[in-house]
């Protein structure tokens, strides 16, 4: 007999074998996500970078806020881009459950957030993670930009 999180695992799957993954969530155009690999950031504003780079569920669409705002939703191997004031931000990340992460942004520096997928009781769950800047340019490079509503 297998748990219900292995159930739940093994249907992740096979969803996700079946099922586009960047074709169930709006995206951005090809010139907004080269422009955003670009790195380019103004000496005034801050960049967050929040991203969805594994393959276990990523055909479950995963809701994401910035600020208290529901920005739009990540699959697997997508991100999110955005050019931010510097000072206070906090990312929300709404699955099964809803996880959190706050950033104290400073001009002309950028901000990653690894957005990891983990296995829930009923659906997927996941953790926001701050990484360095090597591990999130490496991990936004593997994905697609997102549309986002910012």
């Amino acid at each position: 007999m297998f748990p219900a999180n292995k159930v739940l695992l093994i249907l992740l799957i096979l969803a996700a074998a079946t099922l586009d993954g960047c074709g169930t969530v709006p995206m951005g155009s090809t010139e907004e996500d080269i422009r955003a690999k670009s790195f380019a950031v103004s000496p005034e504003k801050a960049v967050i970078y929040v991203y969805r780079a594994e393959s276990l569920g990523f055909a479950v669409p995963m809701t994401v806020g910035l600020d208290g705002r529901e920005v739009g939703q990540t699959v697997g191997q997508t991100y999110f881009m955005w050019e931010v004031d510097p000072g206070p931000h906090e990312i929300t990340s709404h699955a099964e459950d809803i996880v959190t992460v706050k950033l104290n942004t400073e001009p002309g520096k950028y901000y990653y957030v690894w957005q990891e997928v983990k296995i829930g009781v009923w659906m997927a769950r996941s953790l926001l993670h701050e990484v360095d800047e090597a591990t999130g340019r490496h991990g936004v490079t593997e994905c697609k930009l997102g549309k986002s509503n910012m």
